[in-house]
C-alpha cells in the first residue's frame, strides 16, 4: 500500500523484482525474463481476470492505471516462470491474487483522497458472523481540475469492486467477486497540435468481471476450488491524424467469456499428493474494428483494414500434477497440462517439472523446466483464414536458483534461467522486426495479412535479492539482474529485443521510527533499451515516422534511473485512524526518454520523455 512511486498499483509493486524489465514510467505492463506484456496471466480468488488495469491494450496485459484496490490484498504470488500445470495459455508469468475477507466483527469505513482521485472502502460481517462484506469505490477527478484551469488533457475513470463472503457449514464457502473498470479520455485537435502530439480523438471503454468460488473440504487430506466467472472488456475508439485531421482507426471491440475453473488437491500422506483439475472458457468476441491506409515501419504504404468478426468458441484445459518427497530433504513435481482451443483447432500437451533440494538448514536448492504454450490474439488471427494455420507460439523454460537464510530475517536468493521461443508470427513485408513486440510497444494492430510462423526468440540471466523483514524500524528488498533478450528475423539474424535492458538494479526500503512517522524510498537503474533510429531522409520526405531498417534496434536509449520517496504521518484517535503521506516520483527530475519520433506537426525529430518530477499528496481516514 505504501511502496512509494507506485501510486498503490499491484503491478507497479511487483516491478521492484529482478525478473521484470523497466519498460515506461507511464505504463505498468510487466515485461518478464525477456517476454513481452502479452504473455502474463492474473488469478484473483481462483478466477482468471485478462487484464487488472483502466484503459487496458488489447491483446495485452498491461495499461497505465491500476484497477485493484490493494487495500483489498491479502497475498500476491508471483511467478515469473517454471509456473505448474494448473496454470495455461501463458508463456512467462503467472501473478497470482488472494483478496482478503471483510470484518467480520465490526463495520468499518476508509476515505482516501489524493491528487488524483479519491474512493471510498466499507465492510463489515454478514448474517453475524457467518460472513462478510467489502466494497470499494474509487473516482478520478483530474478531469474536473483540468476543467477548472481551462487546459490540458486528463483522463476519467473509475472502478468498483467487492467481495462476499459466506460460510455454507464448516466445509464448504464461497466468495463472490466483482470488479468494474469505467474509462473515458479525449484529446482535441487543438491541444494536441499545441502539445506535439500526431493523432487526436476519444477513448471509453469499460472493463468487468465477476464470478463466485466453491471451496469444498471434501476430507482431511483433500479440498478442491471451483470457480464459475463472467467476464468483459469493451475497446471504443475515434482516432485521427493532427496534421490532417483524416480518420485513423475507428474501433468498437466487445470481448467477452464465460469461464468454469476447477482445482483440487489430496494429499494420501506426508510423502505423496496431487493437484488435478481442469479450466473451460467460452469466448464470445465482437471484433469491429477499421484502420486506414497507413504508411508502417520502413515507410510502405499498407492497405486499410476493415476486421469484423463475431467468435463464439471453446477453450479449455486440463492438467495433473504429482508430487513425492522420496527423502525429507527433496520435493519433486512432475505434472503435464493439455490445451485445445477449437477456433483454430490447436491442441497441445506441456509437461512440466520441479523440485527442491534442502541442502543445509536455510539453504535451499530449487529448480524447474517446463514447456508453456499460448493462442494468439483473435485481433491477430481474424484478419485472414490463412492464420488458423499459424502455430502456436511455445516457450521453454529452464531454471535453477539458491535461497539462503542469511539471519531469521534476512534472505538472499540467486536465480539463473534460459528461454527459448519458437513459432512466433513475423511479418514479411517488415522482415527485420519482431511483430509481437512491436505491436504491443506501438498499441497499434494494423493491417498483418501476410504472417510466417518463423519467429525464434531466447533469453538468459542471472537475479539476485536480498530481503529483509521489517525489524528494529528498518525493512528492505534489493535486487539486481544482468539478462539478455533476443530474436531471429527473417534473415537469420538475432537482433535485441526492444525490451532488452541488459542490467536491472532496484532497492527499496524504509524506516519505521515509532507508529507515528514512516520513511520509505524506491531507486531503480535500468540498462537503455534498444531502438531503430529514424530514417531523418524518408521521414522528413513523407512527413511520417519512419524506422532505419538499416539498423534494426541497434542503437540504445539513455540509462533510466529514478528516485522515488514517500513519506508517512499516522494520527490514532479511539476508533479511527489518519494518514497523511507525501509521495515525490523522480525527485531529481531525471530526464528518461521514452522515445524518439518524427513530429508531423513542427516537421522534425523529437522526444517524448517520460514522467519529470511528480508530487502526490494525500490522505486515507479510517473509523
Amino acid at each position: 500500500r505504501r511502496s512509494p512511486g507506485t501510486a498503490g498499483d499491484v503491478s507497479r509493486i511487483v516491478m521492484n523484482l529482478p525478473s521484470i524489465a523497466k519498460v515506461d514510467d507511464q505504463l505498468n505492463s510487466l515485461v518478464v525474463r525477456g517476454g513481452n506484456p502479452t504473455e502474463n496471466a492474473f488469478f484473483i480468488d481462483n478466477i482468471e481476470i485478462p487484464n487488472i488495469n483502466h484503459y487496458p491494450i488489447q491483446g495485452s496485459s498491461g495499461g497505465p492505471i491500476g484497477l485493484i484496490n490493494v487495500d483489498f490484498i491479502k497475498d500476491v504470488s508471483f511467478s515469473a516462470g517454471g509456473f505448474s500445470a494448473s496454470y495455461g495459455d501463458r508463456l512467462s508469468s503467472v501473478m497470482d491474487i488472494k483478496f482478503r475477507e471483510g470484518n467480520r466483527e465490526e463495520y468499518d469505513f476508509q476515505l482516501d483522497m489524493h491528487m488524483a482521485g479519491a474512493g471510498v472502502v466499507a465492510e463489515g460481517p454478514l448474517f453475524d458472523v457467518q460472513g462478510s462484506w467489502m466494497l470499494s469505490v474509487r473516482r478520478s477527478y483530474l478531469d474536473l481540475l483540468v476543467d477548472a484551469i481551462g487546459t490540458g488533457v486528463a483522463p476519467r475513470y473509475s472502478d468498483y469492486q467487492g467481495k462476499i463472503a459466506l460460510d455454507l457449514n464448516s466445509t464448504n464457502k464461497l466468495t463472490a467477486l466483482w470488479l468494474v473498470g469505467i474509462d473515458y479520455i479525449s484529446f482535441d485537435s487543438t491541444d494536441s497540435y499545441d502539445e506535439g502530439n500526431v493523432i487526436f480523438g476519444t477513448s471509453n471503454g469499460h472493463e468487468y468481471s465477476t464470478g463466485v468460488n466453491w471451496r469444498w473440504l471434501w476430507s482431511k487430506k483433500g479440498y478442491s476450488n471451483t470457480s464459475v466467472s463472467f467476464l468483459g472488456t469493451k475497446y471504443k475508439g475515434d482516432f485521427f491524424e493532427t496534421s490532417s485531421g483524416d480518420r485513423l482507426v475507428e474501433q468498437n471491440t466487445l470481448e467477452r467469456s464465460i469461464q468454469l475453473r476447477n482445482v483440487n488437491n489430496y494429499f494420501f500422506n506426508s510423502i505423496h499428493n496431487v493437484e488435478f483439475g481442469f479450466d473451460l472458457k467460452y469466448i464470445m468476441d465482437n471484433q469491429d474494428v477499421w484502420t486506414a491506409e497507413y504508411t508502417n515501419a520502413v515507410g510502405d504504404t499498407v492497405d486499410a483494414l476493415y476486421l469484423k468478426q463475431d467468435v463464439r468458441d471453446p477453450k479449455y484445459g486440463l492438467f495433473l500434477s504429482y508430487t513425492v518427497k522420496p527423502y525429507p530433504t527433496l520435493t519433486m513435481t512432475m505434472g503435464a497440462r493439455y490445451n485445445y482451443f477449437n477456433y483454430n483447432e490447436s491442441s497441445h500437451i506441456a509437461p512440466r517439472f520441479s523440485f527442491s533440494q534442502v541442502l543445509s538448514a536455510g539453504t535451499t536448492l530449487n529448480g524447474a523446466a517446463g514447456v508453456y504454450y499460448q493462442n494468439l490474439p483473435l485481433s491477430l488471427l481474424g484478419q485472414n483464414d490463412a492464420h488458423k494455420e499459424l502455430e502456436d507460439p511455445v516457450a521453454y523454460h529452464y531454471i535453477l536458483g539458491i535461497n539462503r537464510l542469511l539471519t531469521e530475517n534476512t534472505r538472499l536468493t540467486l536465480e539463473a534461467y534460459y528461454k527459448f521461443y519458437e513459432n512466433f508470427p513475423l511479418d514479411p513485408g517488415q522482415p527485420l522486426f519482431f511483430i509481437a513486440d512491436e505491436v504491443v510497444y506501438r498499441n497499434f494492430n494494423g493491417n498483418l495479412q501476410d504472417l510466417t510462423d518463423d519467429g525464434e526468440a531466447r533469453s538468459y540471466g542471472i537475479e539476485a535479492t536480498l530481503q529483509k523483514k521489517l525489524v528494529s524500524g528498518f525493512y528492505g528488498l534489493v535486487s539486481g539482474s544482468y539478462f539478455r533478450a533476443e530474436y531471429k528475423d527473417l534473415t537469420g539474424e538475432w537482433r535485441d529485443r526492444i525490451f532488452d535492458n541488459q542490467y536491472l538494479f532496484n532497492i527499496e526500503g524504509g524506516y519505521k521510527p515509532n507508529n507515528n512517522w514512516e520513511y520509505s524510498l524506491r531507486w531503480i537503474y535500468a540498462g537503455g533499451a534498444p531502438y531503430t533510429p529514424l530514417d531523418l531522409a524518408k521521414s522528413r520526405a513523407i512527413n511520417r515516422n519512419v524506422l532505419d531498417d538499416a539498423r534494426v534496434n541497434e542503437l540504445r536509449y539513455p540509462d533510466y534511473h529514478s528516485l522515488n520517496l514517500r513519506v508517512d504521518r499516522r494520527f490514532y484517535w479511539g476508533g479511527s485512524n489518519l494518514i497523511l503521506y507525501l509521495s515525490v516520483w523522480n525527485v531529481y527530475n531525471r530526464k528518461n526518454v521514452s522515445s524518439y519520433f518524427w513530429n508531423e506537426v513542427e516537421k522534425k525529430e523529437d522526444i517524448y520523455y517520460q514522467w519529470s518530477t511528480l508530487p502526490v499528496l494525500g490522505m486515507e481516514f479510517e473509523f
